[in-house]
């Protein structure tokens, strides 16, 4: 089965992924079948490059998309910023953290 993972690259302590498509049973810096984006999170804000158009063409044949990759496109990347791209690779960027939720305890 395929799947769309992130492999590690980069040097130590410095970390730089690539989204990738991969059979589920490799390794996680193995070989691979396509690259389909770039996440760096050492950047400030995050800089997450992927293409959708492919994430989707590998969908459809059957691919999953890991844990961590689904929380990537759901945090960084919007249907807008896909839409307004209109066939390059989605670029965004985390500027804006994600809003935290309220707690018990601070609201006394």
């Amino acid at each position: 089965m395929l799947v769309v993972r992130m492999r590690k690259a980069g040097s130590k302590k410095r970390p730089f992924f690539r989204v990738v498509v991969t059979d589920s049973r490799a390794a996680r810096d193995s070989s691979f079948v396509e690259i389909v984006g770039h996440y760096n999170p050492r950047t400030k804000p995050a800089l997450v490059t992927i293409d959708r158009e492919r994430i989707d063409h590998w969908v459809g044949k059957g691919a999953q998309l890991s844990d961590t990759v689904r929380t990537l496109l759901a945090r960084h990347l919007t249907p807008a910023s896909a839409e307004a791209s209109a066939g390059k690779p989605a670029v965004a960027d985390a500027s804006k953290p994600a809003a935290e939720p309220t707690s018990a305890a601070s609201a006394s």
